[in-house]
């Protein structure tokens, strides 16, 4: 519920007035309080209440709300992310050991391994849920074995396409830990919304990590090249895995306080306001892109029907789309001047819409296709997450037209923060039932 929600609900009640003020400066929205306050007394200027606190406001200067002090609990992350990347290392030894001699273990299970030490700085550091964590690690490590003892039960010809679905989606599963840990099963969709800004960030944050540390082990034997020294498998193989595996706890200590809820973190400076100016100036040239998509699509229309590459480009494309998207919303109203809001929102919707007509059209060929040659596993697995994306993007554009401009901001969070429950049970769904239905 925004605030303006809440002070409408609280408009005759003083103490609930003073305690959502009080609370609105202990989580630092105090500009959001000051919003919603104003809009509610220009509805209800008869409203004595509502008057008083507007004079209020108005005599004492609103104080600033500052960017919360975030103090990285590094004591924590460091030792934790060298256990990672220790753990990682030892799944990778005796020469890359494959699991069914397909994947190699490490392709698999780096994300529940990642997540358990993740999970583990972010209850360590706020010290409260730990019964919550103990559960959702103990359910993440059970699908992995699930995956682990199912997998030589099904026949050659669907055992590697589920073990390469896996690869892709116990990741994603792993990403529903740390969620749970930190928001629970019941979240608003502020809280929510702020968790998914902030997952992408911390992607962001690994892959900046990753890069720097590509440069540094180039040049590291590129150094030991120069002097004739050859560097040891082992030793080589834990430069290389075992810095991977610092980049998890690493990023999410990096970018998210623990002691803070998600709708509390700092969004307003730093990395944080680089990513959404990012995305936000992303947000026009993917509109072109899509424009030059849809312009393209009749003068090569049967080309997703026939060629399994295309399609896969218009699939991807689809998750770049709603990624932008949730990056590009704003955290709160007060972040963008009111025509700046007003040319983000026709943004937004205009790629939205562009964005489902491109997802019908690649349903439309990949259901061609599963007609054609019959249900797999992988085409299962992609009907599924584009009709949780069409979904998606036809009741953020339906829901912006039913709100208006007022609380489009809002709504598009609610959308997004709803469709998280989709992808996760869908998710869940494919690790699940597709050993049983494709035995």
């Amino acid at each position: 519920m925004s605030y303006l929600e809440k002070i409408r609900t609280s408009s005759t009640s003083p103490q609930a007035l003073e305690e959502l003020y009080q609370a609105a400066r202990q989580q630092t929205q105090l500009a959001d309080f000051h919003s919603g306050l104003l809009t509610c007394y220009e509805d209800q200027p008869e409203n004595v209440l509502l008057a008083a606190w507007f004079y209020r406001l108005q005599q004492n200067a609103p104080e600033e709300e500052s960017a919360p002090k975030k103090t990285t609990n590094w004591k924590l992350a460091i030792p934790l992310s060298i256990i990672t990347g220790l753990a990682l290392w030892l799944i990778t030894a005796e020469d890359g050991p494959m699991f069914l001699d397909h994947l190699p273990y490490f392709v698999l299970f780096w994300s529940p391994i990642a997540a358990l030490f993740s999970v583990a700085f972010l209850t360590g550091t706020s010290k409260k849920n730990y019964a919550r964590a103990v559960a959702v690690t103990a359910a993440l490590l059970m699908t992995g074995l699930y995956i682990f003892l199912i997998s030589p039960g099904l026949g050659d010809a669907f055992q590697t396409r589920y073990l390469d679905l896996m690869a892709i989606h116990l990741p994603l599963l792993a990403w529903v830990t740390l969620g749970i840990t930190v928001l629970g099963l019941k979240s608003g969709f502020e809280d929510r919304f702020a968790f998914l800004i902030k997952s992408i960030e911390a992607m962001i944050t690994a892959g900046l990590y990753l890069i720097f540390g590509m440069v540094l082990g180039g040049i590291t034997f590129g150094l030991f090249a120069a002097l004739n020294v050859d560097i040891p498998d082992p030793w080589m193989r834990l430069m290389i895995v075992g810095g991977y595996g610092l980049l998890p706890t690493l990023a999410v200590a990096t970018i998210y306080d623990p002691t803070l809820n998600p709708a509390g973190q700092d969004f307003t400076q730093g990395l944080s306001k680089f990513i959404a100016t990012m995305m936000r100036i992303l947000l026009p040239l993917l509109l072109a892109v899509l424009v030059v998509y849809a312009f393209l699509i009749p003068f090569n229309f049967m080309e997703p029907f026939y060629q399994r590459d295309v399609l896969i480009v218009y699939n991807a494309l689809l998750f770049a789309i709603m990624g932008l998207l949730m990056g590009a919303t704003p955290i709160r109203a007060d972040e963008l001047e009111p025509d700046m809001q007003r040319w983000l929102r026709n943004g937004i919707l205009a790629v939205a819409v562009l964005g489902t007509l491109i997802s019908v059209y690649a349903l439309s060929a990949i259901v061609y296709r599963t007609v054609d040659g019959g249900i797999t596993i992988n085409r299962l697995a992609v009907i599924g997450w584009n009709a949780i994306n069409i979904g998606i993007l036809m009741g953020l554009i339906v829901k912006q037209f039913k709100t208006g401009h007022e609380k489009w901001i809002e709504s598009l969070q609610q959308v997004f923060s709803f469709g998280t429950n989709f992808y996760v049970a869908w998710g869940v769904f494919l690790v699940v039932a597709i050993p049983l239905l494709f035995r």
